[in-house]
């Protein structure tokens, strides 16, 4: 299974794997990534699959980087044994 995440191209931290030091340098930045996500899918329904729900997260990302006029952010997956 293929995860997602939204980060910018100057966090320098792992979302998956340096969540603490991502979310320190996303939050001191002003970024705010989680909650712009958020605002995009605001809640995923707990009856999805994992991957339904990966699936969502990466469409509402899609969505983000249509939109990213400046090209601040970027979509980074991981492969997961399930």
């Amino acid at each position: 299974m293929v995860e997602y995440r939204l980060t910018t191209i100057d966090n320098p931290f792992d979302p998956f794997t340096e969540f603490d030091q991502w979310i320190l340098f996303d939050k001191d930045k002003g970024y705010d990534s989680s909650e712009y996500l958020a605002r995009i899918i605001p809640e995923i329904p707990e009856e999805l699959s994992e991957e339904e729900k990966n699936e969502a997260i990466s469409e509402a990302i899609d969505l983000i980087l249509e939109r990213d006029a400046l090209k601040l952010y970027k979509k980074v997956s991981r492969t997961v044994d399930t």
